[in-house]
């Protein structure tokens, strides 16, 4: 046997299914279909980036002529080295551990998502942000995946003591977090607070009469919010009367639809030049553009087999915690890459929301990489598990 085979078996026996190490048991039981498609939207997201740069250096660069076309393209690449071991540590994690950490983690976000209106950074008009220069962050999109399990944990409660109120006080945290992400304004993170939260409670059992209730709510506040909250008048003047300002709406459907079925090609996309946010908020377009509309479906099918590949592995999952917070995280994925496409083929308003793992930005690759890591360690199973101790293959002799 020479030096590469032994090499070759001494690499399977380290992966094998005997192999009992940690990084053995999480390369067995982790869901590798569900991090391959991850990856792919990552690679698809560095792609992305490398074809709006040019036009986001552009509008950014306050006529800098040392401003390098792929500045955001190298940024993004450096995001993505932090992003991923992230994940994959966070995938590694014990259940118990997991929960225990997204609970102290919450208290932590929460509190400085109280902060943001008195120390935040204003960014074109909103003040989401904390900290300066490069090191500045957006407590709302950490606190997401972290908000999500704790009340998936505290949801669960009710199967050890139906008596707990653990529905109210869910609304209550859920109502506090939305207030303060209205404060900054950030419209678009508190619909997919609430529709998370929403979600959960039909997952714990809630009856169909308090569901009703609750949609009949959600139509009573978006109606005060359009006379009472400014933000929310804007969006919704500007996508249903004529005469609203649409410009981001028009400028990033006509820029998608610009490249057909197939695409103009990579870097030969023009439209680009006139969005805004190219490589965050509207980045979208700019693949429909170079890349084609075929390009923007299959993008489209790579978030709605995410979602239902791990509603299919709940199935038949009996935690019920494990349920709740597998089910929140991806319908917040999900529903967020939903916003995003909505507004950018114009059948949703403006909302400043990024589409996961493609749009440029650090805090919001690493804030998914922490949610897709706990949703890979949620969905972890034991290839053994089903298996019964008293099957003997039969050699056959």
């Amino acid at each position: 046997m020479n030096v590469v085979e032994q090499a070759r078996m001494s690499g399977s026996a380290r992966l094998g299914r005997s192999d009992r190490s940690a990084l053995g048991r999480w390369f067995w039981e982790i869901d590798r279909v569900l991090l391959l498609l991850v990856a792919v939207l990552i690679a698809i997201g560095l792609i992305a980036v490398a074809a709006a740069s040019p036009a986001a250096g552009s509008r950014y660069s306050g006529g800098d002529v040392s401003f390098a076309p792929l500045h955001y393209f190298y940024r993004q690449l450096m995001w993505i080295i932090v992003a991923i071991p992230v994940m994959i540590g966070v995938s590694m994690l014990q259940k118990a551990t997991a929960r225990r950490l997204c609970l102290i983690g919450a208290l932590i976000f929460t509190a400085l998502l109280f902060a943001v209106p008195i120390i935040g950074n204003e960014v074109n008009g909103a003040r989401r942000w904390i900290g300066v220069g490069f090191a500045q962050f957006q407590p709302s999109e950490f606190l997401k995946p972290l908000f999500i399990v704790s009340l998936a944990w505290l949801l669960s409660l009710k199967d050890r003591d139906a008596g707990l109120p653990v529905v109210p006080l869910s609304g209550i945290l859920t109502a506090l977090v939305a207030l303060l992400l209205m404060q900054q304004p950030n419209f678009g993170e508190t619909i997919i607070f609430a529709a998370a939260w929403v979600m959960l409670l039909t997952l714990s059992g809630a009856s169909l009469r308090f569901l009703g209730i609750l949609g009949v709510a959600a139509m009573v506040g978006i109606v005060l919010a359009y006379f009472f909250y400014p933000v929310a008048t804007a969006r919704i003047d500007g996508f249903l009367f004529a005469g609203g300002d649409t410009y981001q709406t028009d400028s990033a459907l006509r820029t998608l639809t610009a490249g057909g079925l197939f695409g103009a090609g990579p870097g030969a996309g023009v439209r680009k030049f006139h969005l805004p946010e190219p490589h965050t908020d509207y980045i979208f377009s700019v693949i429909g553009e170079e890349f084609g509309i075929i390009a923007c479906l299959a993008i489209a099918i790579i978030y709605l087999v995410i979602v239902a590949r791990v509603l299919i592995r709940l199935l038949h999952e009996e935690d019920s915690f494990i349920v709740f917070a597998a089910a929140g995280l991806v319908t917040q994925f999900g529903l967020q890459a939903l916003i995003n496409m909505a507004v950018n083929v114009q059948i949703a308003p403006s909302k400043g929301m990024t589409l996961p793992f493609i749009s440029y930005g650090g805090s919001s690759m690493v804030a998914l990489s922490i949610g897709m890591g706990l949703l890979l360690a949620f969905t972890r199973r034991n290839p053994y598990l089903h298996r019964s101790p008293y099957v003997v293959k039969w050699s056959g002799g």
